[in-house]
């Protein structure tokens, strides 16, 4: 792993999301294929048993990110069956997302470089490839929740339309992986509120509320999700322009919809890599949570700044 103060100024992050969150071993082993590639810095991993996912950060210069990708999905792939996975969070692929996000001097032609890469690397082995946000070749095809609709129970139906072809690999899921979603987008913030109760009507009915799809907040999506192993439910959200929705606003519409459906808040998570200006000036044991310093990313001259808030 290379020191921070080694790295280049045009480093590239990713933040890969895998279809495992509750094997701790085998998710080590997914963690140690990154952190054993030379040139790369794993940041932060994170994972959830009920959400069956797991995040990991990492970043470097993008030739090094796009072996460490690699290294991981040779990895995922050698463990992962989407046959015998059953979660909260929606998925395609056993690798489901793989995200790169440009730092304050990598060039978006190298990230996108980047992104066709991998996505040429997983399509050689036979699992469909969709290439989304600034990397999409298909303008119908920029938003991932479009692209994960239906789930992996539902992508073979879906590939056997003509407008759903991939982007690059076969025209047909993997069996067992699936597809995988590639490209390279803004940062943004993963921010989840619990609620104290187990029954996930009141979630459901929030998160439809606030998200941007539904008429609510600009640049959110929400889910409403069952924490089954912690007898909570959670309204879970990704807040991609922190500058427009920030942390703030959206605690405090959950806040304000749980009060109407009568339920009690029980803390919040923020998952992955959290911009540090997307929490600048926010008090979070106000909103009963916290930020692990290994998840804070100083991104200097990025356009986004926040309210003390995410987006």
């Amino acid at each position: 792993m290379v020191p921070r103060a080694a790295l280049s100024p045009g480093w590239l992050l990713c933040e890969p999301n895998v279809s495992e969150g509750r094997d701790p071993r085998r998710m080590a082993r997914f963690a140690a294929a990154v952190d054993e590639t030379r040139g790369v810095e794993l940041l932060h991993r994170s994972a959830d048993p009920d959400h069956h996912r797991m995040v990991l950060a990492y970043r470097g210069a993008p030739e090094a990110v796009v072996r460490a990708t690699s290294a991981l999905a040779a990895a995922v792939y050698a463990e992962v069956d989407l046959r015998r996975h059953r979660g909260e969070h929606p998925r395609i692929g056993a690798l489901d997302v793989v995200p790169f996000v440009r730092g304050p001097r990598c060039p978006e032609a190298e990230a996108l470089r980047a992104s066709r890469s991998f996505g040429e690397w997983a399509a050689a082995r036979s699992v469909p490839v969709f290439l989304y946000e600034r990397a999409a070749m298909n303008p119908d095809r920029t938003s991932l929740p479009g692209i994960r609709s239906g789930q992996f129970e539902g992508l073979a139906g879906k590939l056997s339309h003509p407008g759903w072809r991939p982007d690059l690999g076969p025209p047909a899921p993997h069996p067992s992986l699936g597809a995988v979603v590639v490209g390279v987008r803004e940062a943004l913030v993963r921010f989840n509120v619990n609620l104290d109760t187990t029954d996930p009507g009141p979630a459901r009915r929030i998160a439809a509320a606030i998200r941007e799809s539904g008429g609510g907040l600009p640049y959110v999506r929400a889910l409403g999700i069952p924490l089954r192993r912690r007898g909570l439910t959670q309204v879970s959200m990704n807040l991609t322009r922190y500058a427009v929705t920030g942390v703030r606003t959206a605690y405090e519409r959950v806040a304000e919809g749980a009060r109407a459906e009568g339920v009690a808040l029980a803390g919040c998570e923020f998952i992955g890599p959290v911009p540090a200006e997307a929490i600048r000036g926010l008090d979070l044991s106000r909103l009963d949570g916290d930020v692990a310093p290994d998840q804070i990313l100083e991104l200097p001259g990025t356009r986004d700044s926040g309210e003390g808030g995410k987006g």
